[in-house]
């Protein structure tokens, strides 16, 4: 038998509680993988409490139904069945009233950023219905879900939670917690990223805060600044039919960038049905529509938006839904 010699009780309890955190205190798991590590770096770059930020990713869920939503977006279907989705009788009715209906607004952050107002409708309008569908998944476990469980993605997702994790108060609808977005973790009317309401939110109406769920000046000017600092070109053009001659040259497109002037695309065989300055920068888009391939001349403007949203078929209905809106507008205006 080993005798243990006497230890003061001071002592004695210090052993004790040594030897119960080392050989019998089980170690507290993290409630998701990479989540100690994420919780070092938003620390120690914002100092915010790691106790805090482990109670708000712990209340945080895996979501299979946002595994699911991710695997089967919109942008994967052609033109012929995306642009039934945007360009409803309803949606345009929805738009041309909330243009009417906000018009002073609108056209005051218009000019102030040089955005055509109607494409700031558009983009609320294709994002949440004008607000009506701003989404129903946490904003907590969409970005836990893809930012830590989705490796295709898990790069950009797992910055976007970082970044939803280090955002201010100030800058966000409310408490972290009960924010609700996307499958994507997009926010707001206008569907904003944490990063882009980070760099691009505008507080509009003076408020201190950066509300992009419940003021109108906020969301429409955070959507029009991240327009303009996109390099969106004030009156300039979005996008133009193009008629192929028949022996066109087939081009290879990987992004909607300009990389071509219109006048070598038509030497290419691919004519404007309208009068374009031969000279614009532009790309070419080929959209499989109703009646077969379309061909669209497309600008700067159309590149930007494709930074909202990558795919060209984001780009297009917004283009189209926005072109609706104004035309309804005047139709109304002269109306009365």
């Amino acid at each position: 038998m080993t005798v243990i010699p006497a230890l003061r009780p001071v002592r004695f309890l210090a052993v004790l509680s040594l030897f119960w955190m080392g050989t019998v205190a089980p170690a507290l798991a993290a409630t998701h993988p990479g989540q100690d590590e994420l919780v070092r770096e938003v620390a120690r770059d914002t100092g915010k409490s790691p106790q805090a930020l482990n109670a708000l990713l712990d209340g945080a869920k895996r979501q299979q139904s946002i595994l699911d939503a991710i695997s089967r977006p919109a942008e994967g279907k052609p033109w012929k069945d995306y642009r039934p989705i945007f360009l409803t009788d309803q949606r345009i009715d929805g738009g041309i009233a909330f243009y009417r209906a906000h018009r002073a607004l609108l056209e005051q952050i218009g000019r102030q950023y040089g955005v055509a107002p109607e494409y700031l409708v558009a983009i609320v309008g294709v994002e949440t219905s004008y607000g009506g569908n701003t989404g129903k998944y946490m904003v907590l476990d969409a970005l836990v879900t893809l930012g830590l469980y989705y490796p295709p993605r898990a790069t950009f997702f797992r910055s976007e939670l970082k970044t939803l994790l280090e955002l201010p108060d100030n800058h966000l609808a409310g408490p972290l917690d009960t924010l609700t977005g996307s499958y994507a973790g997009a926010q707001g009317w206008g569907q904003f990223m944490p990063s882009s309401i980070r760099d691009y939110g505008v507080d509009a109406d003076g408020d201190g805060h950066i509300d992009m769920r419940n003021s109108l000046p906020d969301i429409l000017a955070s959507v029009a600044n991240y327009f303009t600092k996109h390099g969106w070109i004030n009156g300039g053009p979005v996008a133009a039919r193009a008629q192929p001659d028949g022996a066109q040259k087939p081009l290879t497109v990987k992004d909607a960038k300009p990389q071509w002037s219109l006048e070598q695309l038509e030497a290419w065989g691919y004519a404007p049905l309208q009068a374009l300055n031969p000279g614009q920068p532009s790309s070419l888009q080929t959209l499989e529509g109703v009646n077969g391939p379309e061909y669209w001349f497309t600008f700067q403007n159309f590149y930007v938006i494709t930074t909202y949203n990558r795919s060209p078929l984001y780009a297009m209905a917004v283009n189209q839904l926005a072109q609706a809106i104004i035309a309804g507008v005047h139709q109304a205006d002269q109306a009365r």
